[in-house]
């Protein structure tokens, strides 16, 4: 019997060699959140509207919806997709987990990113920010 149900967000999970503040830094502050993923005008305060500049895509209209400072850090990216970022602190180092929701499995773009998108985060956008983050 096939299974009927589909993921419609994906997660990642990527350890970081730097303790969760230096990790918080990387997700909220534009001048570093522009070195390992997009340029944006990020603040980590909930209601903040935003845009990241993403190649491709132009700018992409982002809100922040939730904000626990060195823990948890949520926002909605292009109206209809929510990335959720979890910091754990684990050891000398954060486990950074990170949950990419809202794709809609139907739609043939939300199909393609979905199938692009899990690649490149785990192989390209994450292993970026572990690379800035634990640097000294």
């Amino acid at each position: 019997m096939p299974d009927d149900t589909r993921a419609t967000a994906l997660t990642v999970d990527q350890f970081i060699p730097a303790p969760p503040a230096k990790v918080w830094r990387s997700l909220t502050e534009p001048e570093l959140l522009a070195r390992w993923w997009a340029p944006g005008d990020i603040r980590a305060v909930v209601g903040h509207r935003f845009h990241l500049q993403m190649p491709g895509w132009g700018a992409v209209p982002c809100e922040v919806l939730e904000v626990e400072p060195h823990e948890r850090l949520v926002y909605t990216f292009n109206g209809t997709w929510t990335l959720t970022w979890r910091l754990v602190a684990e050891g000398k180092g954060t486990r950074l987990l990170l949950e990419h929701s809202g794709f809609d499995l139907d739609d043939k773009r939300d199909r393609a990113a979905f199938d692009r998108m899990g690649r490149g985060w785990r192989s390209t956008v994450l292993p970026r920010l572990a690379g800035l983050a634990a640097a000294p």
